[in-house]
């Protein structure tokens, strides 16, 4: 707990990525002197889209959960101040919000939509397994007990926390096992876990209940892009007094006396802080500061953890003629016998901006090998070679997923992004999407990451509880409570 009032600390915040950002935010309302330290010239990390061809191509931002009036999401927007200047579009309202298409034929099932509300999914689970009506309804109970732990924040405001993450951390597969369930349900319910990086068999329960539950409480995208949520929360913060510095990265977290004193930015420049949140990958963090001054143990504990893999993105240019604009995601799903999801693929058609044109993203797993002739490069340096590369995988791609869409008349692709890209923008180690993996074979050396060994230094960001927008604001408010205190916590942060 800190002594100092909240009026005089100086607290820095590394890293500009929601995480860093809702942080600040918050903090910021609460009345801290909050500086946010951004290493690119432009804010935002994985949030923030960019152009090509005059079109905003986002990154990691494709659809949220849990936005609707009264749920946990757009309690953390109207907490933030930010909802009223977010124009949204609802999925699910003429249709699925996702639509599974699994691949071959080994599984009792071909195609699944995740609907809006969890009634409507029950009831299309029920169609789709009908001699699976006991394990469904098991799962389901599982999900709504999840599902209202999430609404009601339990791991922010119950006076034993630890209770509810150890009656919530059973790995989703062996509930699979111990209920028997099919492969074709474990595949469909299972795919939630997924999206955070996770795969099923070694998913905590809550980590998919989170995810899941968000798209069934209401799913949306934004009707702008992601540079629009950028910048909405850049206004916030500078309203409410805090300070955004970009094009200068940190080179150096310094200490004194067992806490941290501030840094030292990559010109020489030093800035005094009595905290520092590291908002960025926790292996970057701690690469911040000198070896004596962190606990080995911990130094260890930190580079010790396994993170999710890392993906590829391509943005294409498309007839809208032909392929208009959909309000659903498409997932093309590559499965094992058991259900098992051995790869997919992420498909999404929204409006391009230009007439004509729709925008065609397809979003899959990293494929690592094939950049390592390029790993010891650097953005914007890479060579032709390279880009050769990008564009036959962009190429094998489409055509995988041509059989459910049809031809792309007119494709013009305009960017492809790899795990180089994510590992440069966002010092993401080897290119990770979700950054920590949160299985259950790392639960413990992966708990309580907000709190360092080092006094007043936190971390925030999609590593420390859950990854996506919902989960990485949430481990902000987690932040929070250990920067502020308990107390204060639950008496001023009410969600």
């Amino acid at each position: 707990m800190h002594t100092l009032s909240p009026s005089t600390e100086k607290l820095l915040i590394i890293g500009s990525g929601i995480g860093g950002l809702s942080a600040a935010i918050i903090l910021a309302k609460l009345g801290y002197h909050v500086t946010v330290i951004e290493k690119n010239k432009q804010p935002g990390g994985m949030l923030r889209s960019y152009m090509r061809e005059g079109v905003h191509c986002n990154v990691g931002l494709h659809y949220l959960g849990a936005l609707g009036e009264g749920q946990v999401l757009r309690r953390c927007f109207d907490y933030m101040g930010i909802s009223e200047q977010l124009p949204l579009i609802r999925m699910g309202v003429n249709g699925p919000v996702d639509r599974y298409h699994f691949n071959g034929c080994h599984l009792d099932v071909d195609t699944f939509d995740l609907v809006d509300g969890f009634t409507a999914y029950a009831e299309n689970l029920y169609a789709a397994f009908p001699t699976q009506k006991r394990q469904i309804r098991m799962l389901m109970d599982m999900l709504y007990r999840g599902a209202r732990h999430l609404d009601r924040l339990d791991f922010l405001y119950t006076d034993r926390p630890a209770d509810f993450w150890i009656d919530q951390t059973d790995a989703l597969g062996r509930i699979f096992d111990e209920l028997d369930c099919s492969p074709g349900l474990r595949a469909v319910f299972g795919m939630p876990s997924v999206f955070i990086g996770v795969p099923p068999a070694m998913c905590p329960q809550f980590f998919h209940a989170m995810t899941l539950a968000s798209y069934l409480f209401s799913a949306w995208r934004l009707e702008r892009h992601g540079t629009h949520l950028v910048d909405v929360c850049c206004r916030r913060l500078t309203a409410l007094g805090g300070r955004l510095r970009t094009g200068q990265g940190v080179e150096h977290i310094r200490t004194g006396g067992g806490r941290v004193q501030g840094v030292t930015l990559a010109s020489g420049e030093q800035i005094d802080a009595t905290s520092i949140i590291g908002a960025i990958h926790p292996k970057a963090v701690i690469s911040l500061i000198d070896t004596r001054d962190l606990k080995a143990s911990y130094r260890r504990r930190i580079l010790g953890l396994t993170d999710t893999a890392s993906m590829v993105g391509i943005h294409a240019l498309v007839s809208a003629a032909r392929h208009p604009a959909a309000d659903h995601n498409i997932f093309s799903i590559d499965t094992e016998t058991d259900g098992a999801i051995r790869d997919l693929v992420y498909l999404q058609l929204r409006s391009s901006g230009l007439s004509g044109k729709t925008l065609l993203t397809l979003i899959t797993s990293g494929h690592s090998e094939l950049w390592k002739a390029w790993e010891h490069t650097r953005w914007g340096r890479r060579g032709a070679d390279y880009r050769a590369q990008k564009y036959r995988l962009a190429k094998r791609l489409v055509a995988s997923v041509e059989p459910l869409t049809g031809p792309f008349d007119g494709l013009d692709v305009i960017d492809v992004f790899t795990p180089l890209t994510f590992r440069d923008w966002v010092a993401s180690p080897s290119g990770s999407a979700y950054g920590v993996m949160r299985s259950t074979d790392q639960l413990m050396s992966a708990a309580l990451l907000n709190r360092t060994s080092l006094k007043g230094l936190y971390l925030a960001g999609q590593s420390v509880l859950a990854p996506g927008i919902l989960g990485t604001i949430l481990g902000s408010l987690a932040t929070v409570q250990f920067v502020v205190g308990p107390a204060r916590f639950r008496k001023e942060v009410r969600l």
